[in-house]
């Protein structure tokens, strides 16, 4: 088993922008984080990207930092990319996430892409719904149940 754990919990208004760190974030089930442009009544209601994907940007010379590339919750110690889909992560004390997508691909070059030349997130961002809700802060554990 893992040990892995929550960095960031960020969110955003619109979608294709970068994100905004939260002290903690609210997850609700069947929707996503709260107020963030991406819930909704879909299989993409939550993102997440690995902080290990974003430290290859940052070694490309790129200064991006957690929620820069429009992920929900930005992790470290588990590489997300790898996991199968179905797979279900609890997160914190209360949350569970069923990872329904790896990757995706970018129709349009999205204005994360212009603003740091390079999107890690269709390669290695997954994508979850929420099947319990709660909330979620920077620190709590990320398991692979």
């Amino acid at each position: 088993m893992h040990k892995a754990s929550v960095v960031a919990i960020s969110t955003s208004d619109k979608k294709g922008e970068k994100k905004v760190n939260l002290d903690k974030g609210e997850l609700i089930a069947a929707h996503g984080l709260k107020g963030d442009a991406h819930a909704g009544d879909w299989h993409r209601q939550v993102s997440l990207l690995a902080s290990e994907s974003m430290a290859r940007i940052q070694a490309k010379g790129l200064a991006v930092k957690a929620g820069d590339f429009a992920e929900n919750i930005t992790t470290e110690g588990i590489e997300l990319w790898r996991l199968p889909v179905g797979t279900r992560l609890q997160v914190g004390e209360a949350v569970l996430l069923e990872v329904t997508q790896i990757g995706k691909t970018c129709h349009h070059r999205c204005a994360i892409f212009h603003q740091v030349g390079d999107c890690v997130m269709p390669r290695e961002g997954i994508f979850a719904k929420v099947i319990t809700g709660g909330t979620v802060t920077p620190g709590d554990s990320v398991l692979v149940v």
